[in-house]
């Protein structure tokens, strides 16, 4: 895809959500049912993926760990987004990844430790490319990344959360 297909793509949806604002506004849904073990089954929509605790936590290894699932979405979102910039941009990445990293805690969760945190800490995100894109164009390119990366962002300004409960 090119720059025009792109803009073409996206110009009757952008068209749309400025004469319908209410339009643009979609509720995303994840659903896991409790597996075998300590284990919650999560169908993505493209496949079946099994969680489970992590070894340091006491897990088997076998199931995805959370901790990297989160990972796993910014990255998947941050490259998408970056990717989608770029095209817009009329950069060419010859090759590009993306690298998510944070620190995590085991005695948080597991209660060892009330001064411990429960959670991730220092999230980094990390750029590497090919391109003969200038430096200014490549600062333009993170700092748009940046700020359309809807994981990046939901991470970097966490929603109001709930939590309910509903019978089976």
């Amino acid at each position: 895809m090119n720059a025009d297909d792109l803009r073409a793509r996206q110009a009757p949806i952008k068209s749309r959500y400025r004469d319908d604002p209410d339009a643009a506004r979609i509720t995303l849904r994840a659903e896991g049912r409790l597996g075998d073990g300590v284990t919650c089954r999560i169908d993505t929509g493209r496949a079946l993926v099994t969680a489970g605790i992590h070894p340091a936590a006491g897990g088997d290894g076998l199931g995805a760990c959370s901790g990297d699932m989160l990972l796993e979405a910014l990255v998947a979102c941050a490259g998408v987004t970056m990717n989608a910039v770029a095209t817009s941009m009329g950069l060419v990445l010859r090759d590009a990844t993306v690298r998510a990293e944070a620190d995590f805690d085991a005695r948080g969760t597991l209660g060892v430790s009330k001064d411990a945190p429960v959670g991730l800490q220092n999230l980094r995100l990390d750029f590497a490319f090919d391109t003969d894109a200038s430096d200014e164009q490549v600062a333009t390119l993170l700092k748009l990344t940046e700020r359309y990366c809807v994981i990046y962002q939901t991470l970097a300004h966490p929603p109001a959360m709930s939590v309910s409960r509903r019978t089976a």
